[in-house]
């Protein structure tokens, strides 16, 4: 298989497994069909024994480890589309979930994220992002393990105690900025970012894996509840990017990819996070291409995404989109342009009535050049329609062979424990020592109140003696002098 089937037009139409690295678009006003059209690409993927991952916003992709059925509505569509023998089946599939409430929980530590690309989620500035990496460094020094948020909190707090010592040893370190870098961490708390950051951390080669068949692991995260943070939303998915960027070897272009991301609600990605960001997120999906790593992004609005980005992408599916105004007219013009078209279609007209379940595709060819714009209507997806019941959700979670890995967070001795019990331990030195001190003040005390009364009981005894020597030499005296009188 080297080839995946999308939707019949003028021609039927292909997506090359070897030009899924050219990464692409799926968008559409919402009931367009966008959700069917990732599940088909999904699911020819997983056949071809190609893992992906995918943000599940909406909560409907899980029921792709469900079989599909037949009904009046998909019998329509293959009819038209000329397939006799369809069948329905499941997809093998793990479910992510950053707030471990319906998934296995997906970790990453403080130091794999790094002070870098933390700095550009926290939307630092140049020296706000200086003084966190010096925080860095000195955690380094110290021996201290930064694996979740009080861990770093911690650091910080030790960094701010002896700011004078650090400053001297690794640059300026502002009180200022200090300050500013835990305000900043409050708000990735508040995000989820105490759940999210920990152990045991994701292994980034858990999300690559293939059933016993062959087939590519669907990893869905569930995103229905972190898409209302988008900060953590995409940390988390340019982490991942930026970990497949880093421990992939470039391999080039591949007979099929390694591995498909494909980022629902992508407006999001880029609307609502620092420039710095973004920019990051633009650089990673240039550069992952030659690690043989597809990635597609699924929006409303395909003017949504950045030129930067939307240039790379060959792969195009556009369902239909509104023209209630002038600037949507435009967009449709704009999108409508963006394809290679030969002058039998128009294309605007095209996209503003497509039908539900229907698309303008294009895809690279072998030589890499995009193929006519061609209106299509997309197959049906294999698995289910129907919404899993949160047993079933249990259950695909439960028996996946990852769960018993990941269920349990790890809080092994780190930063945070470390410095607790140095500061512990020097309270209790300073209590000895201050008690020590008591205790030496008050025998000093004792000494100089033995002193005091030794030399009143010294005082008193020469009194004493000196009045019993006068008292004697007074009898002597009068001895002496009374034989004297006699003797007279």
């Amino acid at each position: 298989m080297d080839k995946i089937l999308i939707g019949k037009g003028k021609f039927e139409n292909y997506i090359l497994l070897n030009k899924v690295n050219r990464h692409g678009l799926i968008s559409g006003a919402t009931g367009s069909g966008k959700t069917v059209t990732l599940k088909v690409l999904t699911e020819g993927l997983s056949d071809a024994g190609v893992p992906s991952i995918l943000a599940d916003v909406k909560g409907d992709l899980v029921n792709i480890s469900k079989p599909g059925e037949m009904n009046d509505k998909l019998r329509s569509r293959l009819n038209e589309l000329g397939l006799d023998d369809f069948d329905f089946k499941p997809y093998p599939l793990n479910i992510w979930d950053v707030y471990q409430e319906g998934g296995i929980p997906l970790r990453i530590t403080i130091s794999e994220m790094g002070p870098l690309m933390l700095s550009n989620i926290l939307g630092l500035n140049d020296t706000q992002m200086g003084v966190l990496n010096i925080v860095f460094k000195v955690a380094d020094s110290e021996g201290l393990l930064l694996i979740d948020l009080k861990d770093l909190k911690e650091v910080i707090n030790y960094v701010s105690d002896n700011r004078e010592v650090v400053s001297k040893n690794f640059g300026n370190v502002a009180s200022q900025s200090l300050s500013a870098i835990s305000r900043k961490l409050l708000f990735l708390e508040d995000a989820g970012g105490d759940l999210f950051f920990g152990e045991p951390a994701i292994d980034i080669n858990d999300l690559i894996k293939t059933d016993s068949e062959g087939r590519g692991l669907v990893n869905i995260l569930k995103a229905d509840k972190l898409i209302t943070n988008p900060l953590l939303y995409s940390m988390l998915l340019l982490y991942l990017l930026s970990e497949i960027y880093e421990n992939f070897p470039e391999v080039g272009d591949l007979d099929k990819p390694k591995l498909v991301f494909f980022f629902d609600e992508a407006h999001l990605l880029f609307k609502n996070t620092p420039n710095v960001l973004k920019d990051k997120i633009i650089q990673v999906v240039r550069l992952v291409r030659s690690k043989g790593v597809g990635v597609f992004f699924i929006t409303q609005n395909p003017l949504d995404i950045p030129e930067e980005v939307s240039s790379q992408l060959s792969n195009r599916i556009i369902h239909q989109l509104r023209a209630y105004s002038p600037k949507e007219l435009k967009t449709i013009k704009a999108v409508a342009d963006s394809f290679r078209q030969d002058e039998s279609i128009d294309l605007k007209e095209e996209i503003i009535n497509l039908r539900t379940g229907e698309a303008i595709v294009s895809f690279p060819d072998e030589t890499g050049a995009p193929s006519f714009a061609d209106r299509a209507l997309i197959l049906p997806p294999h698995s289910s329609f129907s919404n899993l019941n949160d047993m079933e959700l249990k259950s695909i979670v439960e028996s996946s062979s990852l769960y018993s890995k990941y269920k349990n967070s790890i809080d092994r001795e780190s930063a945070y424990e470390v410095l607790k019990d140095r500061i512990e331990r020097e309270k209790i030195d300073k209590a000895r020592e201050e008690e020590y001190e008591l205790r030496r003040k008050e025998l000093e005390k004792e000494r100089k109140s033995s002193r005091k009364q030794k030399s009143y009981i010294d005082k008193g005894i020469d009194s004493m003696l000196g009045t019993i020597t006068r008292s004697i030499g007074r009898e002597i005296a009068r001895g002496i002098l009374g034989s004297m009188k006699k003797r007279r």
